[in-house]
């Protein structure tokens, strides 16, 4: 999947703001979705959604009017253009005059609600350890560079950068076999990878592909990429540690994915590379974490759902942690500062979880949805605030 066409924070914050007023109902319908199979499957999971979105739309309109907020949708049932190119899950937004679907990365746990505003924390896991990471696939008869993220990959254009040992240096006229290609159709993960080899017609060879590679990495930094983005290499075994050497950039990643990756698809490469990468963009999550466990009990932290839905209208939330699935009904009075819990969803109710999400995002502070088993402390908010 491209990276272009991911929904964007931009597109999130409209939705947040998107609110009609006067009660007006919003329903948010979130599904996962077959791109293989069955896929008859998909619009079925759709239907079943929808009758029950209109169940919970019978206390807030009349038959008429839920039929109109709800036909948009349904006439993704009949789109059979719609269904060709799905991903692994889909996400639909319909209030008055506003209807909105996105084909996304995330396998969503089926959901349908109906509030005053969307419900919208099921999409905050498409920018959490979201950074960008490059992945330059190595051999003598081709380089790829491409750009990444945990959802998504697109191969980029080298411009003037040598794509291939010929274009950059002509024929290699010394015997190669020293080096023999591998002709494994899949990548594993290696740690400083050691070239093997001796004696002088090895080294001249070494040195042809080292002045090669050289060229390779000036144009690179020529196409001024993103150089606090970590960098994976992809290749034959015995040319990372070469390319090593000739490169100077500062994020090039100990681990490489070694193999033949010229046959690979770049979905194939960005899974593998996700693994290596992971760490480095879970970090501030980890830190987060700890970070709440050093400050619980000094007023700067709290895991109690009435104080972080205080702190996140105040603007005081630095970082929120939510946890997936879990929902809590219920009414926030932003005059009186007063939070009531209820059972179950229902008219001028909302999920306090997913409120205290969307206020923090919308006040600048970082929100991490996480595993309810993974929560800082195993409640289903855990803050940590400005001041």
């Amino acid at each position: 999947m491209p990276l272009a066409g991911v929904l964007s924070p931009k597109d999130v914050e409209g939705l947040m703001r998107a609110v009609p007023g006067d009660g007006a109902p919003c329903v948010s319908l979130y599904m996962p979705t077959l791109r293989g199979g069955d896929t008859r499957q998909n619009s079925i999971r759709l239907k079943n959604l929808l009758r029950q979105a209109e169940e919970l739309l019978a206390g807030w309109q009349p038959r008429r009017e839920r039929e109109e907020l709800l036909a948009p949708a349904r006439e993704l049932l009949e789109d059979m253009a719609f269904w060709q190119s799905p991903d692994e899950g889909l996400a639909v937004f319909s209030a008055p005059a506003l209807f909105r679907s996105w084909r996304l990365p995330l396998p969503f746990h089926e959901l349908a609600t109906v509030e005053e505003r969307f419900h919208l924390k099921p999409l905050f896991p498409l920018f959490n350890d979201d950074g960008i990471f490059y992945i330059l696939t190595l051999s003598l008869e081709h380089v790829r560079l491409l750009r990444a993220n945990r959802w998504g990959v697109e191969e980029l254009d080298l411009g003037a950068v040598p794509k291939s040992f010929r274009e950059a240096m002509g024929d290699l006229n010394r015997r190669t076999t020293q080096f023999p290609p591998t002709t494994r159709t899949q990548v594993g993960v290696a740690r400083s990878p050691i070239f093997h080899g001796h004696g002088t017609a090895e080294d001249e060879i070494k040195n042809e592909i080292r002045q090669y590679f050289r060229r390779v990495d000036g144009g690179l930094a020529a196409l001024h990429l993103d150089r606090g983005a970590p960098l994976v290499l992809a290749g034959v075994e015995y040319l990372l540690p070469i390319y090593r050497e000739a490169t100077n950039h500062p994020k090039l990643m100990e681990e490489g994915l070694t193999g033949n990756a010229d046959g690979l698809e770049p979905a194939e490469l960005r899974a593998a590379a996700w693994e290596i990468v992971e760490p480095v963009f879970g970090a501030a999550r980890r830190r987060g974490a700890e970070r709440y466990r050093e400050l619980a009990g000094t007023g700067l932290a709290s895991g109690q759902l009435q104080e972080v839905l205080r702190g996140a209208h105040d603007g005081r939330v630095e970082l929120l942690f939510a946890a997936s699935g879990v929902r809590c009904w219920g009414t926030y009075d932003p005059v009186r500062r007063e939070a009531r819990q209820a059972e179950g969803p229902g008219m001028g109710r909302e999920d306090l979880v997913d409120l205290a999400a969307v206020q923090s995002w919308l006040h600048g502070g970082k929100v991490f949805v996480t595993e309810p088993n993974e929560m800082p402390d195993g409640r289903p908010v855990a803050a940590v605030f400005r001041y």
